[in-house]
């Protein structure tokens, strides 16, 4: 998929309110959820106890940890949309809300959903605000719901 392409802050100021895209399926392995675990020291068996996880969970199986559902955000959102313009470097600002209405089980294919809510002006930027949610494949409640914010510097 290709993302939508947004050329300089006028175009993107006259975007608010509308829904930028929806990104590719992205199938979430237990290797995944196993080495974002390792990684953060994140040991808990709903996570990476396979075996126990048939038994001892709710779900019948190890689900993904919820930071890793919010670590692939930049990757997804990617796909979304691509802002171009005299900017010279772009961050992740932080979150105005955060949930995770949803387990992601492992194996399950997920993508994003991107609104973008708002654009402010900074001295030196901008800072978009988007609605993003994390879909998983046949659950009819998503994994994740946030406000996340953006920075573009020039």
């Amino acid at each position: 998929m290709s993302p939508r392409i947004i050329d300089g802050v006028t175009e993107l100021r006259s975007l608010v309110g509308h829904k930028m895209g929806t990104s590719d399926w992205l199938e979430i392995p237990q290797s995944m959820i196993d080495s974002f675990a390792e990684l953060t020291l994140d040991q808990q068996w709903i996570h990476i106890d396979t075996e126990r996880a048939k038994h001892d969970s709710p779900y019948g199986t190890t689900i993904a940890l919820g930071f890793l559902t919010v670590s692939l955000l930049s990757h997804l959102h990617a796909q979304v949309v691509e802002i171009k313009g005299d900017f010279t470097r772009s961050i992740n600002y932080g979150f105005n809300r955060l949930r995770f209405p949803a387990a992601v089980p492992a194996g399950a294919r997920l993508r994003l959903h991107s609104t973008l809510q708002a654009v402010k002006e900074l001295d030196d930027g901008v800072e978009c605000i988007w609605n993003v949610s994390i879909e998983v494949d046949g659950q009819a409640k998503p994994a994740l719901v946030a406000e996340w914010l953006g920075r573009a510097y020039r």
